[in-house]
């Protein structure tokens, strides 16, 4: 815990992922909230298949979901999600052309049935 899971549409030329990645995991780690750095597993994936939308037009998306231990207030939820979306405004690309919508996604994880472990 936590988990980051980014996803974006393969039409964004540009996107540097592992930038995008180290700016995310930087601002999670960073939040009062996240004791060990160690404990922020990311990942992220270009989606081949998509669509957004029903019109034909050119568009794409970026959809980034942290998924925390339940118990966190609304409150520090926003400011995470602000500063996620923050990263993402400053760091994906708008192709000509092409619509981004860009999304970020605060879920609990329940503490009761979440397991971790160490080797």
């Amino acid at each position: 815990m936590p988990h980051l899971f980014a996803d974006y549409s393969n039409n964004l030329v540009g996107l540097n992922e592992q930038t995008l990645l180290e700016k995310l995991n930087a601002v999670v780690c960073a939040h009062a909230t996240v004791a060990d750095e160690a404990d922020l597993k990311s990942r992220i994936a270009a989606v081949q298949q998509f669509r957004v939308g029903t019109q034909p037009a050119q568009r794409g998306f970026v959809h980034v979901q942290l998924r925390l231990l339940a118990g966190r207030t609304p409150e520090i939820k926003k400011e995470l999600s602000d500063a996620l979306a923050a990263v993402l405004r400053a760091e994906v690309p708008q192709p000509a052309g092409v619509m981004v919508q860009l999304s970020v996604e605060i879920v609990d994880m329940d503490k009761g049935s979440y397991y971790k472990g160490r080797l």
